[in-house]
């Protein structure tokens, strides 16, 4: 029997950050060809791996992804126990195919790049997913603070839509002694920080939640004879709707506009890891509540933070559900987080659940 845990440790001491997940990609390779898929698409998007059971691209498909890369503090989000559960379900789905699962196609992604928001269309544009008749996708991730195995379910969004935005106000510069001839960005920025906090909401509920956070600001230099004439202020807006996040976006913007006439300054506008809201199918949803014996719970307010698994729900029925990694659990991104090997045969099992009855209920 192969020993998850080791496999979970092993990837947890060979961390690869976004776009240098090669140790992973080698590592599920080897494991996959012991699982007899009938296609093995390597170096997908970079080092994505795609797994593939069936050879009919018109019958109906289930597809789940796990992510596999780190952060740079090393696996502090736990994507190397979703690599692992991905392996471990793929050696049961080899031990029941094509027995149990003749009439379907069964399509692991094992996806990239996550943290930097840029995997999931690194995968779609490779073309693969597009090929098949995809009924359902599904992304799940371990949640601390949650019970070990409890199955967290949100019918409408799972996780925010989120951006950076970076807005650079170019006035011109002048002697310090003549400020006046000169255009200096200092009180635009102090009035657009002032106005975004009245962004900010307090309803969390789903259609009006929506957040902006100061991060960053870069006025002028350290030039004590020199009158500043550029400036860049960065926030991180949040939103819990695609269609909430274009609307903040737009608010966002017409307000630096504005205050930029205001001051003659010129704007330009960049934006920085784009992720949307992960916004499910509820019937797919309704589909693990009804078919995981599991112990559950239903969150009403999506999570904050963002997850690109929204993109693949922009082309294929699919949700994003939780598996509680334990309540006692440091957070995610948290320096002493670590994924609980405890966690991997209940989740996939729990996938592989889901995958046993979409077999029977395919028309969903």
């Amino acid at each position: 029997m192969t020993d998850f845990a080791s496999i979970r440790q092993d990837l947890h001491c060979h961390p690869g950050i976004s776009g240098d997940e090669h140790y992973a990609h080698d590592l599920i390779v080897r494991q996959l060809n012991a699982c007899h898929p009938d296609a093995v698409f390597t170096h997908v998007g970079g080092f994505g791996v795609v797994a593939i059971w069936g050879k009919e691209p018109s019958r109906p498909t289930i597809a789940v992804r796990g992510d596999i890369d780190a952060l740079p503090i090393g696996h502090r989000c736990g994507h190397d126990g979703h690599t692992t559960i991905l392996l471990q379900l793929a050696e049961q789905i080899s031990d029941k195919y094509p027995q149990s699962f003749n009439s379907i196609n069964i399509i692991l992604v094992f996806q990239p790049e996550e943290e930097t928001g840029t995997g999931s269309q690194k995968i779609i544009d490779a073309g693969i997913l597009q090929q098949y008749n995809i009924k359902a996708i599904y992304g799940f991730h371990n949640l601390p603070g949650f019970p070990l195995g409890t199955v967290v379910l949100n019918y409408h969004t799972f996780a925010a839509a989120s951006t950076g935005v970076i807005y650079r106000l170019t006035g011109r510069n002048t002697h310090a002694s003549t400020p006046e001839k000169g255009l200096n960005p200092g009180l635009a920025v102090a009035e657009i920080i002032q106005s975004f906090n009245r962004l900010n909401s307090t309803d969390t509920d789903t259609d009006h939640f929506k957040q902006s956070t100061l991060i960053c600001v870069r006025l002028g230099e350290e030039a004590f004879g020199t009158s500043a004439g550029q400036a860049d202020i960065m926030f991180t807006l949040r939103a819990f709707t695609n269609s909430s996040m274009q609307q903040l976006l737009a608010e966002a913007n017409d307000i630096v506009n504005q205050t930029a006439a205001r001051h003659h300054l010129q704007v330009a506008q960049t934006l920085r890891d784009p992720f949307l809201a992960t916004e499910n199918n509820s019937t797919l949803v309704e589909f693990v509540e009804q078919h995981c014996t599991c112990r559950q719970r239903h969150v009403l307010t999506p999570f904050r933070w963002s997850e690109d698994f929204a993109n693949y729900l922009q082309l294929f029925p699919g949700a994003m559900f939780g598996i509680g990694s334990g309540e006692k659990q440091p957070e995610l991104h948290h320096p002493d987080y670590n994924f609980p090997d405890a966690l991997i045969k209940p989740a996939a099992d729990i996938l592989m659940n889901i995958i046993s009855h979409f077999s029977t209920n395919t028309e969903l």
